[in-house]
């Protein structure tokens, strides 16, 4: 009952669309005194509920019962634990209350739905390496990218694998804000030494995310260096990230630097595009969305940075087909695209090439390699041709996107226009490229 009332109060507060899409689907499974437990579809609808409208539910379900009570969500037969008063964060079996401290673990970064490709296959296996606690890559490992390239998705996945594999290890994961705050909260109330022995003594393994956020943090930075060094001394792991290389950090204690720079240094690039195409197609899937290869192909060119992106585009599309019955159309993917990454972008030598590499079933590597070997050269000089049909790129630019200089480039151009002239299914196949690529 109080959850059919909670409904009530739901769809007089929210959209239909919003009621429809997020909270028709929960089911009530059990009304306990501090409780209300209700059943989601999957994982990824539990966690964007609990990001989302968690706490619009549970005003809801306080006013409806006229007492407080935590909404829980989980699927299938199983009901959740939590860990002590922290909402949501399950307690992972065998482990002994405050042994670790740890962000809440999203379910589904781990390692077997991390899509590995040229970009960070280096910070994938470092990761795992780590996560089995293999010490050959060095006591610290050291990994930055840009925001929304799978930083965070390694550590859940490092920290889900330990406590599946090694349960009883003393994991430490936190942000550097949060380590900074919780520093000066000792400091003020005098308990430092807890705060010492805690970090030093009662840990196995350090993860810290966002090192870059303690630019000019001067104390901060020396308490984590002396913990840093006290760490990798008595053989603890620690990995550490950021936005940016050590050697390009501003603010940063030398020492502080070059203490993290002690094991492994790992950079995760931007993915390729078919790396991004198989990241479209598992985050469609995870979602239950059927996507036809010419729409998942579409979204990998147009969404081409933040991954979270992605996410977010499998998320509108799903919700805009449930109001058409499942029917997805281009047009459909293209408003979201639009809405996601905006309108209007310029066509860029990256995206051609990119094209240009599929279309013909190379890499970007050989197509940028000083190989000879027509199988690289023809896909090559068609690439620069069109580049520079359809960009604003000078021939110096785009021969240094292809490891060349402009006389190769004009070279390619002219050569690719003799041949298109002389050969119709050579002029064919250009034609089909350029319009393949005037439909980015």
């Amino acid at each position: 009952m109080i959850w059919e009332k909670t409904q009530e109060r739901l769809k007089d507060a929210l959209s239909s669309s919003v009621y429809n899409l997020w909270i028709e689907p929960l089911e009530c499974l059990e009304v306990r005194d501090d409780a209300i437990l209700l059943k989601s579809p999957d994982r990824y609808f539990s966690a964007y509920i609990n990001q989302h409208y968690l706490s619009s539910i549970e005003e809801m379900v306080e006013q409806t019962g006229e007492m407080k009570r935590r909404v829980l969500l989980f699927e299938g037969e199983s009901k959740p634990v939590t860990v002590g008063a922290a909402k949501g964060q399950l307690r992972l079996p065998n482990i002994p209350e405050n042994n670790s401290t740890l962000r809440t673990l999203h379910p589904r970064y781990t390692f077997d739905q991390y899509m590995v490709g040229e970009s960070n296959i280096l910070a994938e296996s470092a990761c795992r390496s780590m996560s089995m606690l293999d010490d050959s890559i060095g006591p610290c490992l050291y990994i930055n990218s840009d925001t929304g390239l799978g930083k965070s998705h390694l550590t859940h996945a490092v920290a889900h694998k330990v406590f599946a594999e090694s349960p009883m290890t003393r994991l430490r994961y936190v942000t550097a804000q949060q380590f900074a705050s919780e520093m000066v909260r000792n400091i003020q109330s005098r308990t430092m030494d807890a705060f010492k022995s805690k970090y030093h003594d009662q840990c196995d393994m350090l993860m810290v995310e966002d090192i870059h956020t303690l630019k000019g943090k001067k104390k901060t930075q020396e308490e984590l260096n002396e913990l840093l060094d006290a760490l990798i001394k008595t053989g603890k792991q620690v990995i550490v990230t950021s936005n940016r290389a050590p050697r390009e950090l501003d603010g940063i204690d030398e020492e502080f630097r070059s203490r993290m720079s002690s094991g492994l240094i790992t950079s995760i690039k931007a993915p390729d595009i078919s790396t991004r195409q198989r990241i479209v197609i598992n985050k469609a899937s995870q979602h239950n969305l059927a996507l036809d290869s010419d729409y998942s192909e579409f979204l990998a060119q147009h969404i081409r940075g933040d991954v979270r992106q992605v996410e977010s585009a499998i998320v509108a599309i799903r919700a805009k087909s449930r109001l058409t019955d499942g029917y997805i159309d281009i047009d459909m993917i293209r408003e979201v695209v639009a809405d996601v990454v905006g309108v209007g972008k310029a066509m860029t030598v990256e995206m051609i090439s990119e094209l240009i590499a599929k279309q013909f079933q190379v890499s970007m590597k050989e197509l940028q390699s000083k190989s000879r070997k027509k199988r690289f050269t023809f896909p090559r000089q068609v690439a620069m041709y069109l580049c520079r049909k359809h960009t604003e790129d000078s021939l110096a630019d785009i021969g240094r996107a292809f490891n060349r200089d402009h006389s190769t480039v004009l070279h390619s151009i002219k050569k690719v226009t003799n041949l298109a002239v002389r050969d119709t299914s050579v002029n064919a196949q250009v034609e089909l490229l350029s319009g393949k690529i005037k439909s980015l």
